[in-house]
């Protein structure tokens, strides 16, 4: 037998002789409520006359003696029967939690993505399968950004370091090369490593993204929007993108780190998958119980059916972005992880004239 097995008897014992007690505890007080007026009686009784006793029908019936006697076989008895019952009701009571404790197991050794779905009836035990159910749920959706990590990292990584591998080795295997030329080549390795930085960064963003929130502060969109194109104006200048803004008070709750996250990549995207000439319009307002951004940017035109496609990893649709290396294909998979960590709403339409309008809705009432 498992040391579990024991806990789980042990318990079983304990709750066993804690109702078979109370089952006793009861036939006590009851036979002392009947007896004790009986012997009160038969204490009164004048000697010389017919001690008291239970009379039938028939005649004499049973004394206070026998009565006793009788009991006490009684209390005798009661306490292999309350045993028993206390175990047929404790085994009732603990089977649901052994259903707990062995669905959780398997859940613990591998298979994340069931769940103990108790339903009802509505009571302690499945208060502690919905608590489960939701950590459980957690650890997959952590375990689940983990493997995309990995899975992307090793994808996007391997041409950038193949790449500056070569760059490495035909510069060093080149018997006439001179300072210019390694100089060149460890210039060229740079700025592959600081691209390869980059991504590395944009991974841990999405793979922290769709972990989930860890913490829920008060927060105004407004100021976060504010705080981003202060810094990204001059770039917009410089490709000759005018950036509008029209912003109001729009407070509501979540992790700052991801929705600056959320708010820096909906402004890059919308700067660099734009035309010269292009504009910006960012926007942010209360309405009702809603928070709303909204982001809409000119650019090349997106066809219907395929804007989808934009909200997954390294999805890129225009032919001449492949090979850019200011974007990875990310920045709306990560808008897309942020906004559904934090059960907000995002609706995206392409522009007849070309570009994105993007809007997410979240609930002010969280903050």
């Amino acid at each position: 037998m498992t040391p579990r097995q024991l806990a789980r008897r042990s318990l079983q014992t304990r709750l066993a002789l804690a109702y078979a007690a109370g089952i006793y505890t009861a036939g006590v007080f009851v036979l002392v409520l009947v007896l004790v007026p009986l012997v009160s009686v038969d204490a009164a009784t004048p000697k010389g006359r017919p001690s008291s006793g239970v009379t039938t029908g028939a005649g004499r019936g049973i004394s206070l003696a026998q009565l006793l006697t009788g009991s006490a076989i009684a209390l005798i008895i009661l306490v292999p029967v309350a045993l028993a019952l206390g175990w047929f009701v404790a085994g009732r009571f603990l089977h649901p939690l052994r259903s707990i404790t062995a669905t959780a197991r398997n859940i613990s050794a591998g298979d994340l993505h069931r769940r103990l779905d108790l339903g009802e009836p509505a009571d302690e035990l499945t208060e502690l399968g919905r608590t489960l159910d939701d950590l459980f749920s957690r650890l997959q959706a952590s375990f689940d950004a983990q493997r995309h990590f990995v899975a992307n990292a090793s994808h996007e990584l391997r041409t950038p370091l193949a790449g500056q591998r070569t760059l490495l080795e035909v510069a060093l295997a080149d018997p006439d090369t001179d300072n210019d030329t390694l100089r060149s080549a460890c210039q060229e390795a740079l700025a592959l490593g600081e691209h390869q930085e980059r991504l590395v960064q944009a991974l841990l963003a999405l793979a922290t993204s769709e972990r989930g929130v860890a913490r829920w502060d008060r927060l105004d969109l407004a100021q976060v929007v504010e705080k981003a194109l202060a810094l990204r104006r001059d770039r917009a200048t410089e490709r000759g993108i005018d950036i509008t803004e029209h912003l109001t008070p729009a407070v509501t709750a979540g992790d700052p780190k991801l929705i600056e996250s959320l708010v820096t990549n909906l402004i890059d995207n919308a700067i660099r998958h734009n035309h010269a000439g292009g504009h910006v319009e960012i926007t942010t307002r209360t309405s009702g119980a809603e928070v709303l951004l909204r982001v809409t940017n000119s650019g090349p035109v997106v066809p219907g059916d395929q804007i989808q496609r934009l909200f997954q990893p390294f999805q890129k649709l225009a032919p001449d972005r492949q090979g850019r290396r200011d974007g990875y294909g990310l920045g709306l998979a990560i808008v897309n992880a942020v906004t559904q960590a934090h059960h907000a709403t995002l609706t995206a339409d392409a522009r007849t004239e070309g570009g994105l309008h993007l809007a997410i809705r979240f609930n002010s009432q969280n903050a």
